[in-house]
């Protein structure tokens, strides 16, 4: 009788980042602390924390910046982590500390989903979870967004996973007849693949996605070649049916995933799409560079340039 592979077996590791055992458990090499909800006495931002479903244990994380003219209403962002769909959430230092300066910088109430994670509970979960939670929020049922939030200027933003979950809230918000209403869309060194590597696309990149897909959706239809992990794969949904005024797509140059962000950002651009994309690059920066060292000149420079999206230019 053949014997079943060890649990512990290892499938995939990132040295100092995370391991992947072949029974789809995901171990946290350098796990970041949960940081709780409250004022952050650098940014002046008071954030508190919402359960949304007491079924699923979906919750977000709110972000109220310190309010200078407090009859003046913010922009709305709702921010999708990432983490390959199985690691981090909203309340880990990784985000808590990115999204508190983020909201301070850019004037906006910030919405930080916690989504649940594979491989305890498979894709498409986490995109259920953030389109309840993208509903919630356009919906205004939390007092602070009623009273604080301006709708008419709402915006998503995410982070590698959370920039696949921007792309596919998009989509959804333009099935659901444009509703919510997205002005804008920030896609931060966004996740995506396939089965067939691209100009530029690294062994190393191939491998990494084919792994965590594996484990954080192991029901997709073609694999890697999913239309959620492979927007450009034959099928998939047309672009042009991104439910978006303007968008902002940004990777680094050192990124492992950078052939696909650029290819996605030129499809775009391409397609019948009636939006805004716009491209920013940082040289030299590896995948999600600006989490690691935020108050680097490259992050500093992105940071600027996420605030100027937000605010029209």
């Amino acid at each position: 009788m053949a014997m079943e592979p060890a649990a512990d077996e290892v499938d995939f590791e990132s040295p100092g980042h995370f391991r992947i055992y072949k029974s789809g458990r995901v171990e946290h090499l350098d796990k970041p602390p949960v940081l709780p909800a409250g004022l952050d006495e650098a940014t002046g931002v008071t954030s508190k924390d919402v359960v949304l479903d007491t079924q699923t244990g979906l919750s977000a994380r709110l972000y109220l910046p310190k309010l200078e003219e407090p009859s003046k209403k913010l922009p709305v962002l709702v921010f999708f982590h990432g983490g390959g769909f199985m690691l981090e959430s909203a309340a880990s230092a990784t985000y808590h500390t990115y999204v508190n300066p983020l909201a301070a910088t850019a004037g906006v109430l910030a919405v930080s989903v916690c989504y649940r994670l594979a491989p305890r509970h498979p894709l498409p979960a986490a995109y259920e979870d953030s389109w309840a939670a993208l509903r919630w929020a356009a919906s205004a049922q939390d007092e602070w967004i009623a009273e604080h939030g301006d709708l008419g200027r709402l915006f998503l933003a995410g982070d590698s996973a959370g920039a696949n979950i921007v792309h596919d809230m998009l989509l959804r918000a333009s099935g659901n007849g444009g509703s919510p209403r997205v002005e804008g869309a920030v896609m931060l060194h966004p996740w995506f693949g396939g089965s067939k590597r691209i100009e530029g696309e690294t062994e190393v990149a191939a491998e990494v996605t084919a792994v965590f897909w594996k484990y954080a959706c192991p029901g997709a239809v073609g694999g890697v070649d999913d239309p959620r992990l492979n927007p450009l794969a034959p099928g998939a949904p047309a672009l042009e049916k991104l439910g978006c005024a303007r968008m902002l797509v940004c990777t680094g140059s050192k990124d492992w995933f950078y052939a696909r962000g650029r290819a996605y950002y030129e499809a775009v651009a391409a397609s019948a799409w009636p939006g805004e994309v716009a491209w920013h690059e940082s040289e030299g920066e590896e995948h999600v560079f600006f989490l690691e060292k935020p108050e680097c000149e490259k992050a500093e420079q992105l940071m600027d340039r996420v605030v100027a999206f937000v605010a029209g230019a």
